[in-house]
């Protein structure tokens, strides 16, 4: 097994709803916003490569959507999706599977792209396997009224349309070279995959921990459905993570791709380094 970090580019959200109710004069210290309080973050994704399958996790905005919806978001790097594979040596056509945490446009948009006419979506891995699971596709499909803005149809419709859509069995061990951790503080089922790579867990983090400074338990994100959920969470796993001597993949940290624990002395679990995924594993 091989891992690769995947870079899509960067985007801006506004500093207050990724950071909660931590207040301005705290979060700003960590990562600074703009003059409109909006704050750059990464989408940065995962490909596991085991045997002959090579399997994307998440794959960022996309860029089928007007200017008008990227004005929102300050896209921003020279980062994309098929540069990034590229890199490695590698084609959206060779992507075997592609694993969705959850179904929030900047985490699935790269799924689906305009057809050469621009008058229909076709998926934009055209010989991968696309994975969700029951209980997030029903809560996206049929979205409430808060998170309807995140859950694009056009991102996700087509996905089931062109029959390349398979539902996760569980935590998926049986059908992929990793399992999955739910999560359902954040939205509905939203799902953190699990390595063991060189015989270290290595857990792609999503929107439960997007970056390093979300691991103390009061930072929890004002995009979070179930907020007090979140905190539980991360509290659970966290310890889970601590005790595994697990390599936290961050998708949205701007700076650090991957981070490691500690215990402090009064006993909470806090970052202890950040490292590349290289780094760790060379």
């Amino acid at each position: 097994m091989e891992l690769y970090t995947i870079h899509t580019g960067n985007f801006k959200l506004d500093g207050g709803a990724m950071f909660g109710v931590v207040p301005k004069s705290m979060w700003n210290k960590l990562n600074p916003g703009d003059e409109n309080n909006m704050c750059s973050w990464a989408m940065r994704c995962l490909l596991v490569q085991d045997g002959k399958r090579l399997i994307l996790i998440d794959n960022g905005m996309g860029d089928k959507q007007d200017a008008k919806f990227f004005g929102y978001y300050y896209m921003h790097g020279n980062d994309s999706l098929e540069k990034s594979l590229n890199k490695h040596g590698f084609t959206t056509d060779d992507i075997t599977d592609v694993f969705l945490t959850h179904l929030h446009f900047d985490h699935c948009g790269g799924s689906i792209k305009w057809n050469k006419d621009k008058t229909g979506y076709i998926p934009a891995f055209k010989n991968a396997t696309y994975w969700s699971n029951p209980a997030h596709w029903e809560w996206a499909t049929n979205p409430n009224a808060r998170e309807k803005a995140s859950f694009l149809k056009e991102n996700i419709l087509p996905i089931k349309e062109s029959g390349q859509l398979k539902m996760l069995d569980g935590d998926g061990s049986k059908q992929l070279p990793f399992s999955a951790l739910y999560v359902y503080g954040h939205t509905e089922a939203m799902m953190l995959p699990r390595v063991i790579y060189k015989n270290r867990p290595v857990v792609f983090c999503a929107d439960l921990l997007p970056a390093r400074w979300h691991i103390p338990l009061p930072y929890v994100m004002a995009y979070d459905v179930r907020p007090l959920n979140s905190l539980s969470e991360k509290e659970r796993l966290l310890d889970q993570f601590y005790e595994e001597d697990t390599v936290l993949f961050f998708e949205h940290d701007p700076g650090a791709e991957c981070g490691l624990l500690q215990r402090t002395e009064r006993g909470n679990i806090a970052l202890k380094e950040v490292h590349s995924l290289t780094e760790i594993f060379s």
